[in-house]
């Protein structure tokens, strides 16, 4: 299964019928003879529905949906409230959202809908920052024509922060994209200083899911814990990137096998993007589901998986948290210095410049720095140093020495490391 779209192949897991993932670029007429934008009937019956279904949200956080519909319904009986479909994937090791936006837009626009009419809100955005998702859900709302829900699509700049939910809500209203002061949450005053909720695309694409489906046969995949299937990019292993719909709790060595990669050759893996940081071989005795990636000290995140063969660990640590350094808002202080100095000190450790005191310094820095900032990325860079630092004691242990055979033939460099292209 392939698409011209988005430079990825696609391939659903053997055995059972795709939930999200398609052939070709749905239309309305094609997603309607799928049964989409059925009425809604009765919004309690689908709030309970969505509650049974334990949905996680699939924008990294892994926070049930339920919670969060419930909340915003609740907090803008008053005065109303707002949705935004969050489609501005700033992981550059993603590629499932952009891949929905261009392929189904429909059955996130359904979701969408959805979502809107449960919290009550007449008033909805699809958040995006790169031009073929904009056209591609344009299009789709020309299709749809007049709705009950005003639906606009909003885009802001690329960017690792732009979209953080508070920098969704403040770009909205007319501010720059970057992450604010917590509390207020948009759950709390977002849009226009109303309750919005903020939602990742893949997570609508299942609400819709479950509204024509229902909660029992979401579950019938996946774990307790972790249910339904979860889109997974996997990059990296040497292989080109493929976009892979999974059930939650599939085995990592299954995920290779399929992917053609020997388990002999893995050194680790960036999971769930850049957030989590690096795991060492212990991946192999692993589940894809969120209690189980917690279990060793990671994350599941947004789905990307980062297979580290040919890579050296310590190199690749030095890239993602010289990307963080670029990347951060630029207005912390705690984030701007903190994430500029871990990559100072993972860089010098990569060439081969580093002390002991380097490191000492690098493993201070990665606890005492957690928490500070207005968004995540300083806790980001954190995860990445402490993961490089706990999980490879022997290849930061080389990198000391200068005895790092692999970067003394060329270390790995990458700004944005293991990124899918897209085509724009």
């Amino acid at each position: 299964m392939t698409t011209a779209d988005v430079a990825i192949s696609t391939v659903a897991w053997p055995g059972f019928p795709p939930r999200l993932l398609t052939e070709e670029r749905e239309n309305l007429a094609a997603y309607r003879e799928r049964g989409g934008y059925r009425l809604l009937g009765d919004a309690e019956e689908l709030l309970a529905e969505v509650d049974a279904s334990g949905l996680l949200g699939r924008g990294g956080a892994a926070f049930p949906l339920a919670v969060k519909l419930h909340t915003v319904r609740t907090n803008g009986r008053s005065g109303g409230s707002v949705v935004i479909a969050n489609g501005e994937e700033g992981e550059p090791a993603s590629a499932k959202d952009r891949w929905l936006l261009r392929n189904r837009p429909h059955l996130i626009l359904d979701g969408l809908r959805l979502a809107a009419t449960l919290v009550g809100a007449d008033r909805a955005y699809v958040l995006v920052s790169e031009a073929d998702s904009a056209r591609s859900v344009e299009s789709a709302l020309s299709e749809l024509g007049p709705r009950d829900v005003s639906i606009e699509v909003f885009s802001v700049p690329p960017g690792y922060v732009t979209g953080e939910e508070t920098a969704a809500a403040q770009a909205i209203n007319g501010g720059p994209a970057k992450p604010t002061d917590k509390p207020p949450r948009p759950f709390e005053s977002g849009v226009g200083g109303l309750p919005t909720l903020v939602s990742n695309v893949e997570t609508l694409a299942n609400l819709a899911y479950i509204h024509g489906h229902g909660s029992e046969v979401f579950r019938s995949q996946g774990t307790t814990r972790s249910p339904g299937t979860f889109l997974a990019t996997i990059t990296g292993g040497g292989k080109p990137p493929v976009l892979y719909e999974l059930p939650h709790g599939l085995p990592f060595t299954e995920l290779l096998a399929q992917h053609n990669v020997s388990p002999n050759t893995l050194r680790g893996v960036l999971m769930g993007g850049y957030f989590a940081g690096l795991v060492n071989r212990r991946v192999l005795d692993t589940t894809l589901d969120h209690e189980t990636i917690r279990g060793i000290g990671s994350g599941l995140g947004c789905g990307a998986i980062s297979l580290i063969t040919e890579e050296c660990p310590v190199a690749v640590a030095a890239s993602v948290s010289a990307y963080f350094d670029r990347e951060n808002a630029d207005q912390c202080g705690s984030c701007f210095n903190g994430t500029a100095a871990m990559a100072a000190a993972a860089g010098a450790l990569r060439d081969g410049a580093a002390t002991a005191e380097d490191v000492d310094r690098l493993r201070r820095w990665s606890v005492v720095l957690r928490g500070r900032g207005a968004c995540a990325t300083l806790d980001a860079a954190c995860n990445v140093a402490a993961t490089l630092l706990d999980q490879f004691p022997d290849e930061v242990a080389t990198h000391l020495d200068g005895t790092c055979a692999d970067c003394s033939r060329g270390a790995y460099r990458a700004e944005r490391p293991f990124e899918v292209m897209g085509e724009s």
